[in-house]
Formats: C-alpha cells, sequence, structure tokens
C-alpha cells in the first residue's frame, strides 16, 4: 500500500459524500518532520489524523501444490470523535485454479468497526487484525463462503521507516505527507479453509501502515505501486505518480531495503519505469498496464538491474462497487534480464478508469 492514500481510500470519500453527509471539519493533525516514533503504541490507530490505513498482501503454499496470494486493507476515516468510518477489504488469488475472490465492507464505529490506540487492534465484523505481546500480527478473515482465512504473520527482518527525517512526501505541499511504515518480510503460517477442505499455508507477506491527513496532489491523477520480495532476502518499493499531463511526478520514489533493513532511496531520475502488458478489464473497461518493467542501480553490486512483473493472473481488478472506483491490484512474480523468476511482488494500479481527483470535485 504500501505509497497509498490508495483507491478504497477514495471509494470511501466517494460512498461518505454520496449518501450527503458532510465531512467533520474537526482540525487535523499533519505529519511533521523529525517525528519521535514509539512502538507498540504506532502500530495502533492515531484518530488526530485524518487517514489511517493498514495494508497486508502475500503468498503462501500449501499441500497439492495449492498457491494464493492474499490482500487484507484495513482503513480508518476521521470524523468527529467516536463516529470514524471504517472500510476494509479482502481478497485471494487462487493461482494454481486461476480464480480471484475478494470483498469489502463498510461500517461506522462501534463494537463491531473500530480501530483501537495504544497497540495494534483491529476489527470490522469477524475480520481481525492484532498485534500480540511476542510482535506477532494476527490476521483473520472470510470472503463470503469461499473461503475462512487465519494467519500469523511474523516479522523477519526489522521494520522499517520510508521518506526523510521521518515523514514520506507525496507531492510539495507540506500537507502531502504520511508516516509510512513498513515491515517489508514477514514469515507466514496459518490455515486457510475453502469447500471444507482446510489447508495449511506458509510464505511470505508484506505490511504497510499509513497515517496521514492528506496526500493527494491538483496535478496528480494515478499511481503504480510495486512491493517485491527477492529471493535474497532483499525488496524493493516503488512508485510513479502519473501527472495530469502524462508525465511523472517529482515526488515518485524507489526505495531498496538491504539484507538487514537498510534502506536505500532514488528519485525518479535515478530510476526508470516502463508500462507494459495492457488488460482490459470484462467489467469495468479500464485498461491496466499489469507487467511493467523498471531498471534501477542495484546498492550490493552498483550494476543496473532490471526487473519485470509478470502477473500471476490478469483478473485481479477490484471494480469498486462501494465507492465506484476501480482499481487493480494482484499477486505477480519478478524476472531478471534473463527471464528468471527471482521474487514475488504485489503491483497496485489506480486511476485508470478516470481522473480521481475529477471524481472528488
Amino acid at each position: 500500500m504500501t505509497f497509498t492514500i490508495r483507491t478504497i481510500f477514495l471509494a470511501l470519500v466517494l460512498n461518505y459524500i454520496s449518501l450527503g453527509q458532510a465531512l467533520s471539519q474537526k482540525q487535523w493533525s499533519y505529519p511533521t518532520k523529525g517525528y519521535v516514533y514509539q512502538f507498540p503504541k504506532d502500530h495502533g490507530s492515531h484518530p488526530n489524523y485524518k487517514i489511517e490505513w493498514w495494508y497486508i498482501t502475500g503468498h503462501v503454499k500449501g499441500d497439492d501444490n495449492d498457491y494464493l496470494g492474499f490482500e487484507s486493507t484495513f482503513f480508518r476515516i476521521g470524523q468527529k470523535e467516536g463516529s470514524d468510518i471504517h472500510l476494509a477489504h479482502m481478497a485471494i488469488t487462487d493461482i494454481k485454479r486461476q480464480n480471484f475472490y475478494h470483498e469489502e465492507r463498510l461500517n461506522k464505529e462501534g463494537w463491531n468497526a473500530y480501530s483501537k490506540t495504544g497497540d495494534l487492534d483491529l476489527k470490522n465484523g469477524n475480520w481481525t487484525l492484532k498485534r500480540s505481546k511476542d510482535n506477532q500480527f494476527l490476521l483473520n478473515f472470510s470472503i463470503k463462503s469461499d473461503f475462512l482465512i487465519n494467519l500469523k504473520l511474523t516479522p523477519q527482518k526489522p521494520l522499517v521507516i520510508f521518506g526523510e527525517d521521518g515523514i514520506s512526501k507525496k507531492g510539495p505541499s507540506k500537507t502531502a505527507a504520511s508516516h509510512y511504515i513498513t515491515f517489508s518480510r514477514l514469515g507466514v503460517s496459518g490455515t486457510i479453509l475453502s469447500d471444507k477442505k482446510e489447508l495449511k499455508v506458509k510464505g511470505n507477506a508484506w505490511m504497510d501502515h499509513e497515517i496521514s491527513s492528506s496526500q493527494l496532489d491538483e496535478n496528480q491523477v494515478g499511481w503504480d505501486w510495486v512491493s517485491v520480495q527477492l529471493n535474497d532476502n532483499r525488496e524493493v518499493m516503488a512508485y510513479i505518480l502519473r501527472n495530469k499531463d502524462g508525465s511523472i511526478s517529482d515526488f515518485s520514489k524507489l526505495v531498496w531495503i538491504s539484507e538487514d533493513g537498510e534502506l536505500t532511496h532514488q528519485n525518479p531520475d535515478e530510476f526508470q519505469w516502463i508500462q507494459n502488458g495492457n488488460y482490459k478489464s470484462r467489467e469495468t473497461g479500464a485498461v491496466y498496464p499489469i507487467s511493467p518493467s523498471f531498471s534501477t542501480k542495484d546498492p550490493k553490486s552498483g550494476t543496473i538491474r532490471k526487473f519485470t512483473v509478470i502477473p500471476l493472473m490478469e483478473e485481479q481488478e477490484i471494480p469498486g462497487k462501494i465507492g465506484g472506483v476501480p482499481y487493480w491490484e494482484g499477486a505477480c512474480e519478478v524476472a531478471n534480464e534473463k527471464g528468471q523468476v527471482i521474487g514475488t511482488a504485489y503491483l497496485e494500479l489506480s486511476g485508470y478508469s478516470g481522473n480521481l481527483k475529477k471524481r472528488l470535485n
């Protein structure tokens, strides 16, 4: 979500406005340089900020060559005290059978939907995400009557904080920023129940937590974002912010994460992103470049590397039936210059069904 104000948040705003309910005029906090992070407190909710989300994607394998991708996103949008709105979205990509399952929920804050302060404790119906005392993340969700998922996620590397001096800038405005906390590699174990069959699974996941009150720049119409987990125990996070005139925003970014969690930031003049692999949605008609490639200098070897993102199935679009803003987010593999698969990824593509800013006007 990794970069993300995420299309799901925009769907929530659109849905809420469509109900004719005005957003609260509460004065919100904004990310500032020099913010001192405190954990586990900062894993929890930050009600003084208007926008917050917790995002997990992963790849897991089980018996009988079952291979699944999963996505879990919890959102909080601030209103007046005690009346926040909570949106959540879950998805499963069944790679072996080439099936995609997803579900969205929208609820007002209460006993059945909340994000607690002090530590990570989220709920939206029977969907929950909590941090245990031994620093494991417990994720439980269902997707309609198709799946029941219970996963334990264990950090394999220290958390990282993207950006500079505690904030991740997304535009020239002082408010266009977030506090961006990431676990770039978590070990996953647990069970997935489907068709009365319980599958024991293991794999890896990526987890983002972003805290903000405003991110979108007036000139931006969408973004392409990817998280990559390489087989050599390094990761890459990259995104391009697309401007109205077709150019790439100067606030686009690529970040390498070393084996021990050291970050190497690269600006858009230091990497190249090429859009490829157009897929036209049968449901919305949007056309998504679902197989991009990007070239970047490897901080370990000093050489220019080229990576190609390969979707594990084409049809991984979220049609946005709650808020009316479609986007594509899917499980992928990553290949090197020789075509060899050297890692896994999740790719997010937004703004391809129309200008997101116009939808909010």
